[in-house]
């Protein structure tokens, strides 16, 4: 494995500690009033009326807005969803789901808005309500009769004609994932302002400013120049920010009513059924292939939960099925894909964002085949496994994975964990019948990072003396940007990283950015930012070159010392950065800077989990006592932001696999809409990780990167699936849908004592 050597640590970790952050709460709007939403308590019912007279006349209360009153709209849908089923900001003749939004109050305290959403009164008709997939998919109950389906989306992929029924062996299974809710720290919040001159300036917690800028003026039909979009310091996302939700595009219009900024903040509870869930999924799958182990065949049906509108959610099935064939050379895949709607939280993306899914789909299979046919399952794995010879490989379900070396990942997870040893302690355990029994499971994984379309934008300035100013398009809510960014300048420059400057998410300030998610920003921003800077050094070669008066070929940049340029074979004569920008200054021109805009194919990265896990089979009970995580993301920057992407990750797929699940009645009524019901994880349930990387660098972009923000949340919930399953396998235990809750492991228990 290669030397990392020291890692750098996170500069901007000084001023989360010291309290100097500034979150959308934080922001100084002189004036600012508050807005407060009127949300549905029905899953689905008739509009008869809404009465706010008496919400006007409270104490504070600027304002008060109904579907009635607005000039814009409809919210945008998601690419190839049908007309009939359009989205307003404030619901208009039907609610669809507990916590939509009806009424917005503009009040000048939080306080009084509260009270005056007590005095609205909206009077609902029940209709009949659609919880789950099925039901959805059997179309009793519609949620836009006049598009006389409840599918949103459709789509296929991979191979034309898949005939599993060919094969000697053929695995059907059927998994079902739970959903389950991002939960950021920070709830959605955003403020709007406008102008003297009527330009909308809009803050939001997102995950890229730029998007937020686009869809806004979709939204208002304003040009470009009109709306200004900040983001500032954000608590976490996980993908679910990735785009602005309709309480947020409505505030411009309420600052302009009211004419005064304009601030949203919503609670825990209202940010439990209003931010976007994700996850949910039904896939039917089909695994054919030799008695040897060898896997030929594969079949994949996912349905997925898009909510009650088709948002960003309504299509991840695309990215599950993209990578269903996993780390394995199965010749012949096809996938196909419905998008439902049902009376529930819209669905969006989460980290991950449909990989998880095809990651967990693909393990749990080859598991059961390899018991199928009688054969360990990391043979079969072993077996199948993709070739560093192989690549670049064409998967049958359409992209092209650039490198990698999947069983040397196998490997290293193994010998990490002491297989041999574990599974010695499992076979004393089950000899001994000891009630808390021992299971361990292993899961390898491909991932399809900056797989998000578009190129990302990165830019340096010299300044006057020496420092450098980077501008980023790529907006961080915790990935450690800043010190990234300035790694990447002060290696190629030799400047102190305590003299570069990273900007980013002001659309005044950087000219062009795309969204922070799908594992790219590395791959994308960061190779903007090296690129930029690479042509910052060419140029200023050029300035010393006139300097030295020799030639730019024979200028050489000595990185040590602050960065000094001199002519090759005679350092005695040396330029500082500063002298540099002086001379640029000095000759008429403006100051050095460096543009770029990187964009390409994705990356691939991979990796290996073990799980070992203790299971009480008298009371369901799992503990993960270790959990073993090798990871390939190509080069590495900086091992310890590397290692922390995977820590929480490893924690987010730990909770998805034992404890997470948002769940609804049969009526589509929420019951976990506050962490006293939801199952968020805590430190005490997780062991210390024990974690390690290794490289295949990528061809596609110039750093080499492969994302690495995703790997824990895709690896982790098979391989403690697995190794739940694994703990019960000598009882009869064949598979137990996630999460695996003490309830349904006692389940899995009971109905295989009982012969089910």
């Amino acid at each position: 494995m290669p030397n990392f050597g020291d890692s750098v640590r996170r500069t901007e970790d000084a001023r989360f500690l010291k309290g100097e952050s500034r979150y959308v709460g934080d922001l100084p709007l002189p004036g600012a009033a508050q807005v407060t939403y009127v949300t549905s308590t029905a899953p689905h019912a008739r509009i008869q009326s809404v009465d706010v007279s008496a919400a006007l006349k409270m104490p504070g209360v600027l304002d008060v807005v109904t579907a009635e009153d607005l000039d814009i709209g409809p919210f945008p849908s998601a690419a190839g969803t049908p007309e009939a089923m359009p989205r307003s900001l404030l619901a208009e003749g039907t609610v669809r789901f507990v916590g939509e939004p009806i009424v917005a109050i503009v009040s000048e305290t939080a306080e009084s808005g509260a009270d005056a959403a007590d005095e609205v009164v909206v009077d609902l008709d029940p209709l009949p309500a659609v919880a789950d997939m099925d039901r959805a998919l059997a179309g009793d109950v519609l949620l836009f009769p006049e598009a006389g389906t409840n599918v949103a989306v459709e789509a296929s992929g991979g191979s034309e004609e898949v005939d599993v029924d060919a094969c000697e062996v053929v695995l059907r299974a059927t998994f079902r994932l739970a959903r389950v809710a991002p939960c950021p720290l920070e709830t959605r919040a955003a403020a709007a302002r406008i102008e003297p001159d009527g330009r909308l300036t809009h803050w939001s917690s997102c995950q890229g400013a730029h998007p937020i800028k686009n869809l806004l003026c979709q939204l208002y039909g304003l040009e470009p120049e009109q709306v200004r979009v900040i983001a500032p310091d954000v608590g976490g996302s996980f993908g679910a920010k990735a785009r602005p939700y309709p309480e947020e595009a409505l505030l411009g219009f309420l600052a302009r009513r009211v004419g005064r900024p304009v601030r949203w903040i919503p609670p825990r509870s209202l940010d439990m059924v209003g931010l976007g869930h994700s996850r949910v999924q039904i896939q039917h799958v089909e695994l054919g292939g030799k008695r040897d182990g060898t896997l030929e065949a594969l079949n994949l049906r996912v349905v997925t939960d898009s909510g009650a509108y088709a948002l960003g959610g309504a299509g991840l099935g695309r990215n599950t099925g993209a990578l269903a064939s996993g780390a394995y050379r199965i010749p012949a895949v096809h996938w196909e894909l419905k998008g439902v709607l049902t009376n529930t939280t819209p669905t969006v993306s989460y980290r991950g964002a449909g990989r998880p899914e095809a990651a967990s789909m693909i393990e749990r299979a080859v598991d059961l085949f390899a018991a199928e046919v009688g054969l360990d399952p990391l043979e079969v794995r072993r077996r199948n496994f993709l070739r560093p010879s192989d690549f670049p490989y064409a998967a049958p379900t359409g992209p092209t994975y650039d490198s990698g070396d999947y069983e040397r990942g196998l490997d290293l997870v193994l010998a990490n964990a002491g297989f041999e040893e574990l599974r010695t302690e499992q076979r004393s355990r089950r000899e001994l019948g000891d009630p808390v029994q021992l299971g361990i499971g292993v899961a390898t994984f491909v991932d399809r990072t900056a797989g998000v379309p578009g190129s990302e934008f990165g830019a340096v300035l010299l300044r006057d003396d020496g420092s450098v100013l980077v501008r980023t398009g790529s907006s961080p809510y915790g990935q450690g940007h800043h010190t990234s960014w300035a790694m990447l300048v002060s290696e190629r420059t030799g400047i102190p990283m305590e003299d570069i400057e990273v900007f980013h998410g002001d659309t005044d300030v950087v000219p062009r950015g795309g969204i922070t998610g799908g594992s790219r920003s590395v791959q994308r921003a960061g190779s903007a930012v090296a690129v930029a800077t690479d042509n910052l050094v060419e140029e200023a070669r050029e300035v010393v070159a006139n300097l030295l008066e020799a030639s730019v070929e024979d200028i050489v940049l000595d990185l040590t010392g602050g960065g000094r340029f001199h002519v090759a074979g005679a350092p005695v004569r040396s330029v500082r950065w500063e002298e540099v920008a002086e001379a640029a200054q000095t000759s008429g021109s403006d100051p050095l800077s460096c543009e770029a805009d990187v964009g390409g194919d994705p990356s691939f990265p991979s990796g290996a989990y073990l799980a070992a896990v203790e299971v009480d089979t008298e009371t369901g009970q799992t503990r993960v006592r270790r959990l073993i995580t090798v990871d390939d993301a190509g080069r590495i920057l900086n091992p310890l932001l590397a290692m922390g992407q995977v820590h929480g990750g490893v924690a987010q797929g730990v909770a998805q696999a034992l404890y997470e699940e948002f769940v609804y009645d049969e009526d589509a009524n929420p019951l976990t809409t506050n962490f006293a019901d939801y199952a968020m994880i805590s430190a005490p349930e997780l062991p210390a990780f024990e974690s390690s990387l290794y490289e295949t660098p990528s061809p596609n972009n110039p750093l080499g990167a492969k994302g690495i923000g995703e790997s824990g949340t895709i690896g982790a919930p098979p391989a403690v699936q697995s190794a739940v399953v694994d703990a019960l396998s000598h009882l009869g235990v064949r598979h137990i849908d996630l999460p695996c809750s003490p309830q349904r492991v006692w389940e899995a228990i009971r109905d295989a004592r009982k012969g089910h």
